[in-house]
Order: structure tokens, then C-alpha cells, then sequence
């Protein structure tokens, strides 16, 4: 999920886990659709009960290598034994609202070691749909904290308070929205309503879960304006296939059977991997589901997982 950005009080969503599973729930008929599957799955501790069965673990970060600024216990370790034992080991995230090098930089504070190629975010994803579309002038729901890294090549304005730019450019990219508000997003609207023009969105979390709740990322904002103007946004990062081309572009000629992607949502992890192709593993302690019921929520949810495992 995301880097960390929202972790602010004044962000957090008032959703338990259980509103969080259905806020995807009610937005299912926008993401890939599920594949049928018996609700049948492998239960396993850690990833290195499973680790012979595969040579490539898809890692995403929120929920399996972090919570907010701090390193799941022991998964460090693990990454690092993984590697040891010859597996190739990539970070699959959506997160999209921090240049690629300000990841790094917080993966090596926490303890894990990945090279720049080796770290794919819907950012990047974005970033690729947007290299032959130079011209276009873009409204973009961002941090200015955050800096624009990565996004030089583009004609951006910062959608603040100014109702002006709404009005004004081409089409609105939606990648942090820890300092959205619901003043900035009844404008976003009306701006589409009044004129209609292309959303592309680089985070499709609805929220994603903080050491102390849930943080609305941009995908909820996406789907509440796709609700309210009939304007289906375009998603970048997982559920859907593009972040996934991507890591398939880095790892060339691999056997899928042999790539596991390893989440802790049903709705962007476990269903991303389902549509690509490769092997998918829920994490249960720790990230969406710590300290709920995981077995009822994959059946309600209909997503199926191969393998459920209690830590990284």
C-alpha cells in the first residue's frame, strides 16, 4: 500500500476493517473480475515454509514489509534470506504519492536492502501511460511535500484552493491525498461536471491501514467522484494488470507457477495477482485483516488466495 503519507489524525478514515472490506466491496464492478475458485487455500506461518515452491516473491509493502515507519518484525530478515537462498525478491506498491528515490530511501532506513530496478510502484505504472502524453496540461491531487521527483517531464498544477485550475487543464492525475479535502474534492467534481476530461489515478487504495487506523488514499476519492459524475476513472497499480506488466517486463522469461505475490489486501493483492496469472499469498497478521476474521472475509469476498500466512 502506500508510503506512509496520510499517517496524520486528521486523515485517518473512522472505517473499521470490516466498513474498509466493504468500501471495496461496493466498488467491485470497477476493479478486474474475480475468477470463480473453490474456497480453498494452504495455511503456513511464514513465507519460508513456502519459499522451495518458488523463485520470485512479489512484496507489497504496507502490511508485509511495514507498518507506517516501522519494519514488520523479523521481515527484513527474511527478505534477506530469501535472497540468500537465490530467490529474485521485488517490492510491488501502490505507492504512487513519492518519487521512487524517497521509497528507497525509507526501505533502507527500515532495514531491507533493494536495488532501484527491483522497487515497482503504480507511480512508475503511471509514469509509463503518461511518457507520449508530454503536450497535455494536468491538474494533480499530490502532497507538495512530497516533491515532484519522477513527474519533471509533465505540465502540472497542484489542485489546491484556486478553483481556476480545475476549470483549466486537460485532465486530473490523482497520486497523494493526504492534503485533499472535501472542499478540493466538490470542486473536482463540479469541474467534471461542467466539463468532462480524463482522471487517471496512481493509487487505487481506498485506504490503507496506519498504526492507528485507516488513511483515505486516493482511490476513494476516485470512486466517490466516479459515483457522482459518471466519469470512470483510469487506475494505475494493483488490482489491475498494469503494475503487473511492469514487474513481468523486469523479470523477462519466468514461469508465473513460480512467481508468488505476497499482500495483505483481497482487493488489490490477492485479486491483482488472480488476474495476472501467478500465485498469491494473504498475509493475516499484520496490515488489513490483523485481528480479524480472514477465512470469513474470503468467502464473503469471493477471492480465494493459495496460501494464507500468519507473517511474512
Amino acid at each position: 500500500m502506500g508510503l506512509g503519507e496520510s499517517a496524520r489524525g486528521d486523515h485517518l478514515t473512522d472505517f473499521s476493517a470490516q466498513e474498509a472490506f466493504n468500501a471495496y466491496e461496493a466498488v467491485r464492478h470497477r476493479l478486474p473480475e474475480t475468477i470463480p475458485t473453490e474456497v480453498s487455500y494452504r495455511q503456513v506461518e511464514t513465507l519460508e515454509d513456502i519459499a522451495p515452491e518458488f523463485d520470485v516473491f512479489l512484496l507489497d509493502a504496507f502490511g508485509v514489509l511495514n507498518i507506517g515507519e516501522t519494519a514488520i518484525p523479523d521481515t527484513p530478515e527474511r527478505v534477506r534470506s530469501l535472497k540468500a537462498a537465490g530467490k529474485r525478491v521485488l517490492v510491488v506498491s501502490n505507492a504512487a504519492g513519492y518519487p521512487h528515490a524517497t521509497l528507497l530511501e525509507k526501505y533502507t532506513r527500515l532495514g531491507y536492502d533493494f536495488a532501484p530496478q527491483d522497487v515497482i510502484t503504480s507511480r512508475a505504472t503511471l509514469l509509463s501511460e503518461l511518457s507520449d502524453q508530454s503536450g497535455l496540461h494536468w491538474g494533480l491531487m499530490a502532497t507538495p511535500s512530497a516533491g515532484l521527483r519522477d513527474l519533471e517531464a509533465l505540465q502540472l498544477t497542484y489542485l489546491e484552493d484556486d478553483p481556476k485550475p480545475y476549470e483549466t487543464v486537460d485532465g486530473f492525475l490523482m497520486i497523494g491525498s493526504a492534503a485533499w479535502t472535501e472542499t478540493r474534492q466538490a470542486m473536482l467534481e463540479a469541474a467534471l461536471l461542467e466539463r468532462p476530461r480524463p482522471v487517471l489515478v496512481g493509487n487505487p487504495d481506498i485506504v490503507a491501514p496506519r498504526e492507528y487506523g485507516f488513511s483515505k488514499e486516493p482511490g476513494l476519492f476516485a470512486h466517490r467522484l466516479a459515483d457522482r459524475t459518471g466519469i470512470t476513472p483510469q487506475f494505475f497499480g494493483k488490482p489491475f494488470g498494469n503494475i503487473y506488466d511492469l514487474a513481468f517486463q523486469r523479470l523477462e522469461h519466468i514461469d508465473k507457477s513460480r512467481i508468488l505475490m505476497v499482500g495483505d489486501s483481497l482487493h488489490t493483492d490477492i485479486l491483482g495477482a488472480h488476474n495476472a496469472g501467478v500465485v498469491s499469498a494473504l498475509i493475516s497478521g499484520f496490515g488489513f485483516f490483523a485481528g480479524h476474521d480472514v477465512e470469513a472475509a474470503i468467502e464473503k469476498a469471493g477471492i480465494v488466495p493459495n496460501f494464507v500466512v500468519s507473517r511474512p
